[in-house]
């Protein structure tokens, strides 16, 4: 069989077979099972394989190795650019766009090295479109400490695009790049994947500091109420009452009906349940489960909107500093 005709199982299974069994055990090791599962069928089926198939195979093998080490020493364009001297240019540039694919590179992956300071100088006076398009594909975390050190007036701008994005087109992170390429002497490689959109916005928000993130909600509300409230629902999920403390917990349940408590526990994980038990006396905690048991099959459309009235419950009480749902920031659990 021709090199071109074989599968990537089959290249790493004779990959693995050219190696010999020690190293290829010590490579199994960080494989996961079903991988471990595919290529050992895959060797198990293996009967012969030419000299030249393999010596093709292994020498793939340490064009990509050398590419993965010229990329980890600085970025995909010295890569590129070592590798067109070794390889020339068309070799280079499959060696390069097969390694980006697996490596799952991403548009503005130079600013993950970046300093956060040095990052917030070049952001902050930028198009809060810009911002929006750059900050959704950075990691949670650097996000939410980008938008919450940018200029008040702009954050609820900035997290109001980021909500609204859906698919991003390519030739508009192209664009954006191009510009960044010149500033940071960098090259970014395109990614066509969703992001942004209001799960985006939501990790954020749950991200950053509590008076950030009320700042901006609260200049959300006066501009897009619709989205606001979209973006509300989301931030705290009835899942969610296992991260409260227990205090915390009975003082919510102490503001929902009963009968609203069982149908919000109908069919949820038993930690979340016990999460609810654990915090009612041990009389009402039985009657409940009773009334679960005995109520028999209900629409979700009524769980969800019993779970989604708890969840207001935990938004009214946090709105009047009786419970404090934890986020980024060091701040007490309970005021």
């Amino acid at each position: 069989m021709a090199k071109g005709e074989l599968s990537g199982v089959q290249k790493a299974a004779i990959l693995l077979i050219c190696l010999g069994p020690e190293r290829s055990s010590a490579i199994f090791k960080n494989l996961k099972e079903d991988e471990i599962e595919s290529l050992t069928l895959e060797i198990a089926s293996t009967r012969s394989v030419t000299s030249e198939v393999k010596e093709s195979i292994l020498e793939e093998f340490y064009q990509v190795c050398l590419a993965q080490q010229y990329i980890s020493e600085g970025g995909i364009s010295y890569a590129r650019t070592l590798l067109e001297a070794a390889l020339g240019m068309e070799r280079a540039q499959e060696v390069i766009a097969k390694l980006t694919v697996s490596l799952q590179v991403r548009p503005f992956e130079f600013m993950r090295k970046t300093d956060s300071t040095q990052l917030l100088s070049f952001i902050q006076d930028e198009h809060p479109q810009t911002i929006a398009v750059i900050l959704a594909y950075l990691p949670i975390q650097l996000a939410a400490e980008m938008i919450g050190a940018l200029p008040h007036e702009k954050q609820a701008d900035v997290a109001k695009r980021i909500a609204e994005m859906d698919r991003t087109s390519p030739d508009v992170i192209h664009e954006v790049e191009k510009v960044l390429e010149k500033k940071f002497e960098s090259l970014a490689n395109q990614d066509y994947t969703i992001v942004g959109g209001v799960d985006s916005i939501v990790d954020i928000l749950n991200s950053v500091d509590r008076s950030t993130s009320k700042r901006i909600m609260n200049n959300l509300e006066v501009d897009n109420i619709e989205l606001a409230d979209e973006i509300k629902k989301k931030m705290f999920l009835f899942e969610d009452i296992v991260k409260l403390d227990d205090k915390s917990i009975q003082r919510v349940l102490r503001e929902v009906d009963n009968n609203e408590i069982a149908l919000a526990l109908k069919g949820v994980k038993e930690d979340v349940a016990e999460a609810v038990f654990r915090n009612l006396s041990s009389r009402l905690a039985e009657m409940i489960r009773e009334d679960i048991e005995y109520m028999g099959p209900v629409k979700m459309k009524d769980v969800e909107e019993a779970q989604q009235n708890v969840v207001n419950k935990v938004r009214e009480l946090e709105e009047r500093g009786e419970i404090v749902i934890a986020r980024a920031g060091g701040e007490e659990v309970i005021v």
